[in-house]
């Protein structure tokens, strides 16, 4: 279960890293590395629609997966605890009082 979870937050976090990147900016530094012209990858009218859809999908299934991780690590915790036994420490008596009468 960890391995497959492991292997999906991973495959969400790159795709989330390389969607993000491929995303133009509306302004500021997007202008800089190109701006928007006319012809695209994704045609005229670029591809907004179907990256932000799937940026979206991968930053819910980032978060989830991460909430997952975090749960099964509580219960890991929590449930250890209970099988570690407390023990008392022994009570030594108190060293006997000589009285040296001199």
């Amino acid at each position: 279960m960890n391995a497959l979870l492991l292997t999906v937050h991973v495959i969400a976090c790159v795709s989330l890293v390389c969607l993000v990147l491929l995303q133009s900016g509306h302004e500021g530094m997007g202008v800089i590395f190109g701006g928007s012209s006319g012809s695209s990858f994704f045609g005229s009218s670029g591809a907004g629609g179907i990256l932000s859809k799937l940026t979206i999908t991968m930053a819910v299934l980032f978060f989830v997966t991460s909430l997952t991780f975090t749960y099964l690590e509580g219960q890991k915790t929590r449930s250890a605890p209970e099988s570690v036994v407390v023990q008392e420490p022994a009570q030594q008596s108190a060293p006997a009082s000589s009285t040296n009468s001199e």
